[in-house]
C-alpha cells in the first residue's frame, strides 16, 4: 500500500501491461483443428453391434462354466496377482499413460477429449501436478468418483485394487463424463516418474500398482519430452515390468515443436538409443514425434510431420478399439492356460506327496522337502513332458514355496477327484475351452451368417407328345 501511495499511477501501468499481454495471448494463441481425431477414431459410429454383445456374453459364460471352477478349486488367485472379474471381461480397452513428470500426459488426455479450458479438464503445469492415478471413463454426467467407491463397486474392473490398501485408494480418483471416445476406451493418467524419490515416500507400493495397470492395459503410451530423456532406476524397473508387452508400448516424444529441426534430430537419436536397450524386442522401437496439446504448432516447425505422426498414433489407438473383443478372447485363453498349468502343478505336487509319504513319515517334512526342491522330484519337468506345456509359461518355483506356505496340501484334492457324471472333469473342460471353444469363438468374429441359398424349384417334366388313342379292335 505504501508503494502505491508513493507511486499512485504505477499500478495503472501494471494493469495496462497485463491487459495488453492477455489480449496479445488471446490473439496469438490459436487452437488447432481436431476433426482428424473424430475421423480417425470413427467416433460418430461408435455403437456396439448385437453380434459384439452376444460374443461378449458367450465369453463370460465360458469363463464361469469352465475356467473359474478350476481357479476356485486350486486357489489360483492366491498365486497370481492378476484376478479376472466380470467387470474386467466387459470393460472397455484401457490406455495407460506413463512417463516422467510434466511431459504432457494430462495435456494429451485433455487434447484427445477436447476438454481444454473446460471444468472437466485435468490439471496441468510445469511442476509435478499429478500425484494420483486418474481414471477417465464414460458416464451419463460429469462427476468425480473416489477411489474407495471404485474399489467397492464389483461391476467395475477396479475392485481388485483394494488389496493395495487405503493409502493407495486415497490416491485413486475416477472422472466420469459423457464423451464418444470414452464410450469406446478408458484413459488412465499416472503420477510422473521422479527418479530421486523413494517408493516409501509415495505411501503405497508404486511398482505393484504400476504392474497391475500394465497387466490390464491394451495400449501403453510412454511419454517423454526433450528435457527429460534420462533413464533412471524407476524407469528401468518400469521397463522390466513391461517385459513381454513390447507390442503394446508406444513411445512418444512430446513437445517436439519447441525444437528446431536439427535439435529435434539430436533429441530423437538420444531418446532412441536410451530406450532401445531397455525394450526386449528384435526390432527397434517406434518413436512418435509430435506435440499433443490443443494449441497450434509453433511457427517454422515440421507441422506436416507432426500431423502425420499424430494420425499414425491415433490409428494404432483405433486398431486397439476395433480389436477389443479379439484381444479379450486371447487374454481369457492365455489366462485359462495359466490356470490349467497351475492346476497340473498342484496335482503333481500332491501326487508326489502321497507317493513319498510312508507309514512312519512326518507329513510336514515330506511335503516341505518336495516344495523346497521340486527339481529333485521332477515336478516341473514331468509337466513339460506329459502335457505339452511351453516352458515359457511355467511360473517360478519360488512362487509355490510361498503358495504352499499358506495353503497346506490337505486343502486340495487331486484332479482325478474333480470329476462328475453331470459336468465332466474340470481339467477336461478347461482343455476343451483352450483348444476348441475359444478358438471357435475367435474365428466366428466378423463372419456374417448368410442364409443358405434357396433350393431351386424342380422344373416340371416335359410334356408328353400328343398321341391318338389306339383302337384295340382294329387290325393293323
Amino acid at each position: 500500500m505504501l508503494f502505491l501511495t508513493i507511486y499512485p499511477k504505477l499500478h495503472v501501468v501494471f494493469a495496462l501491461v497485463s491487459t495488453h499481454m492477455a489480449d496479445e495471448d488471446a490473439t496469438t494463441t490459436k487452437l488447432r483443428d481436431r476433426s482428424h481425431i473424430d475421423n480417425t477414431l470413427r467416433l460418430t459410429t461408435a455403437e456396439p453391434t448385437p453380434e459384439f454383445s452376444a460374443a461378449l456374453k458367450k465369453l463370460q459364460n465360458i469363463y464361469h462354466s469352465a475356467i473359474k471352477p478350476l481357479e476356485t478349486a486350486y486357489k489360483y488367485n492366491e498365486l497370481r496377482t492378476h484376478e479376472v472379474t466380470d467387470g474386467e471381461i466387459t470393460s472397455k480397452p484401457m490406455v495407460l499413460f506413463l512417463g516422467p513428470w510434466s511431459v504432457g500426459k494430462s495435456s494429451m488426455i485433455n487434447y484427445l477429449l477436447g476438454i481444454h479450458d473446460t471444468p472437466q479438464q485435468l490439471y496441468t503445469g510445469a511442476e509435478p501436478t499429478t500425484s494420483e492415478y486418474t481414471v477417465v471413463m464414460h458416464g451419463e454426467k460429469s462427476r468425480t468418483v473416489e477411489g474407495i467407491v471404485m474399489a467397492a463397486d464389483n461391476s467395475r474392473s477396479f475392485s481388485p485394487l483394494e488389496k493395495f490398501g487405503q493409502g493407495f485408494l486415497e490416491r485413486l480418483v475416477g472422472i466420469e463424463m459423457p464423451h464418444k471416445l470414452l464410450e469406446r476406451v478408458t484413459l488412465v493418467d499416472t503420477p510422473g516418474i521422479i527418479e530421486n524419490r523413494k517408493q516409501q515416500e509415495r505411501g503405497y507400493p508404486y511398482s505393484e500398482v504400476c504392474q497391475w495397470f500394465i497387466d490390464r492395459a491394451d495400449l501403453i503410451f510412454l511419454m517423454f519430452d526433450p528435457t527429460k530423456l534420462d533413464v533412471g532406476g524407476e524407469l528401468a524397473t518400469l521397463f522390466k515390468q513391461m517385459k513381454g508387452r513390447e507390442s503394446q508400448i508406444r513411445i512418444i516424444l512430446n513437445k517436439a515443436d519447441n525444437l528446431a529441426t536439427q535439435d529435434l534430430m539430436r533429441v530423437y537419436g538420444a531418446l532412441f538409443w536410451s530406450m532401445a536397450p531397455l525394450i526386449n524386442a528384435t526390432e527397434p522401437p517406434r518413436v512418435y514425434v509430435s506435440s499433443f496439446w490443443p494449441s497450434e504448432y509453433a511457427a517454422d516447425t515440421n507441422r506436416q510431420l507432426f500431423i502425420q505422426e499424430e494420425v499414425s498414433l491415433l490409428e494404432d489407438l483405433n486398431q486397439v478399439i476395433e480389436n477389443q473383443l479379439e484381444n479379450k478372447i486371447a487374454f481369457i485363453r492365455q489366462h485359462a492356460i495359466r490356470v490349467r498349468i497351475h492346476a497340473l502343478l498342484v496335482d503333481r505336487y500332491l501326487h508326489t506327496y502321497h507317493e513319498k509319504l510312508g507309514w512312519f513319515s512326518d507329513p510336514h517334512e515330506v511335503f516341505e522337502d518336495i516344495v523346497s526342491d521340486p527339481d529333485k522330484f521332477y515336478i516341473f519337468k514331468s509337466i513339460l513332458a506329459k502335457t505339452n506345456v511351453s516352458k515359457f509359461d511355467l511360473p517360478d518355483k519360488e512362487a509355490y514355496q510361498d503358495f504352499f506356505g499358506i495353503n497346506p496340501p490337505s486343502g486340495f484334492k487331486q484332479l482325478s477327484s474333480h470329476c462328475s457324471w453331470t459336468s465332466g472333469c474340470l481339467i477336461d473342460n478347461i482343455e476343451k475351452v483352450i483348444s476348441v471353444e475359444l478358438p471357435a469363438l475367435l474365428s466366428s468374429l466378423g463372419k456374417k451368417e448368410t442364409p443358405p441359398p434357396a433350393k431351386a424349384t424342380p422344373a416340371p417334366p416335359p410334356p408328353l407328345p400328343e398321341t391318338k388313342p389306339k383302337n384295340r379292335w382294329r387290325k393293323d
